[in-house]
């Protein structure tokens, strides 16, 4: 038996457990909620969760648990294994009945994803990974693109992002593909269905653990915004933006998301001096009166 087997097994089994709750709300529909300003919870999100967890804990009640639909506790730092979980990422998408979200489970030791699994229900599609062992979307081996422009290179993209105009600067520079919630375009850019995706906007660990791995053993890239491997199991679970990528475009794309954001920061400061001047001004104007 391969290392972490058991652990790998029991995570698809949660995962297709969770998505057969999920799937069956798809079907018929649900109620939605609100937590906060555009952030919708169903019940498909919270029995999902709920399934999830008790398989988990059966299995492995030593391990810690951080889950998006879990009130969080600091005791899960005090804990060598980890287990992240988004019972449903990819909420808006399910809501609006677009076939782009999935349920998302990993492991962490020691602050990295050894084992992840994410589970679209809508497509039946499985994807697994164990740390050392490579990538498989149903049983099947799956391997990032070899795009190796920037130019060429597809970006699976946010449509929340998109119409917020955070890909305006971007589009041009790369092929920019709308594409379901943030675990979705890493597990499609683990099979090689884009060639990288990013965000400048800040994501919890449970939107990115699973899929890291996904891409990280098909062999890709993921890193924070300056090149840094995404490191879990933190006291704050919000990352300040990422990018994952096939590896071959990653320096690349890192030098063309550098220079926007320093063009960006540069336009702020001239517009905030010219405020400030044009208030000066006026203020001496007044002054003169």
């Amino acid at each position: 038996m391969t290392a972490r087997a058991h652990e790998r097994e029991i995570a698809e089994r949660a995962a297709r457990e969770a998505g057969a709750i999920v799937r069956g709300y798809y079907e018929r529909g649900v109620q939605v909620a609100e937590k906060g300003p555009d952030d919708p919870v169903t019940r498909a999100d919270l029995e999902a969760n709920a399934r999830i967890r008790t398989l988990i804990a059966g299995a492995f009640p030593e391990d810690g648990w951080l889950s998006e639909e879990t009130a969080d506790s600091a005791e899960r730092l005090g804990r060598r294994r980890v287990w992240v979980v988004d019972p449903l990422d990819g909420t808006k998408e399910f809501i609006q009945h677009i076939p782009e979200f999935c349920v998302c489970i990993a492991l962490v030791e020691n602050g990295r994803p050894v084992v992840a699994v994410e589970y679209n229900p809508a497509a039946d599609r499985l994807y697994a990974a164990a740390r050392g062992q490579g990538t498989t979307v149903n049983g099947a081996a799956a391997r990032v693109s070899r795009t190796a422009r920037v130019p060429d290179a597809v970006v699976l993209a946010s449509r929340s992002e998109d119409k917020r105009g955070e890909w305006d600067a971007f589009k041009g520079r790369v092929h920019v593909r709308l594409t379901g919630s943030v675990a979705f375009k890493l597990a499609e850019l683990a099979t090689g269905a884009g060639d990288a995706t990013f965000t400048l906007t800040p994501k919890n660990e449970w939107d990115v653990c699973a899929g890291t791995l996904l891409v990280e053993e098909a062999g890709g890239r993921v890193t924070d915004l300056h090149g840094a491997p995404l490191v879990f199991n933190q006291p704050k679970t919000l990352r300040p933006g990422m990018i994952a990528s096939n590896g071959a475009l990653h320096d690349g794309l890192l030098a063309l998301i550098a220079t926007f954001r320093a063009t960006f920061a540069l336009r702020r400061v001239v517009k905030h001096a010219w405020v400030a001047g044009h208030r000066f001004l006026s203020d001496q104007s007044a002054d003169t009166r």
